[in-house]
């Protein structure tokens, strides 16, 4: 099996709501995203001949997808009271709203998901909320 790994990274913030601690209160991080895919065989004609994928494109949409999630509040789906979401939307605030809760978990397969919708068979997404703390999906 041939495997390709490449990684992008994006500024934002987010808050856990529900939960009972310092994730609760809305928080940044520098988000790292590493991404690997597979295959069983690589291109055997034209120009990606030898190649799992032409990296030049993984990487462009793997950095696409992360600059989507870029300087934004990551919110989960009403988890703001109505009238602070639109005073925010009112002051241009980039907000993302999903129908989940923002973890890093959460956030792995999402990733995991859209990379998928790409066409790649991807192996696992891992996100990194702090150099040393990480989640991963898988399949």
């Amino acid at each position: 099996m041939y495997t390709l790994k490449t990684e992008a990274a994006f500024d934002s913030a987010h808050f856990l709501s529900g939960y009972e601690g310092k994730c609760s209160n809305i928080h940044g991080h520098r988000w790292r995203v590493v991404a690997e895919i597979y295959s069983d065989k690589l291109v055997e004609s034209g120009q990606e001949r030898g190649m799992l994928v032409d990296f030049s494109h993984f990487k462009h949409v793997l950095k696409s997808e992360a600059e989507e999630l870029d300087h934004a509040l990551i919110i989960e789906k009403d988890s703001l009271p109505e009238a602070l979401f639109n005073m925010l939307k009112d002051n241009n605030f980039r907000i993302i709203t999903l129908d989940f809760r923002p973890t890093a978990e959460n956030l792995a397969e999402y990733l995991f998901n859209r990379l998928s919708g790409h066409g790649f068979r991807v192996k696992e997404v891992s996100v990194y909320e702090t150099p040393n703390n990480c989640a991963t999906y898988s399949q």
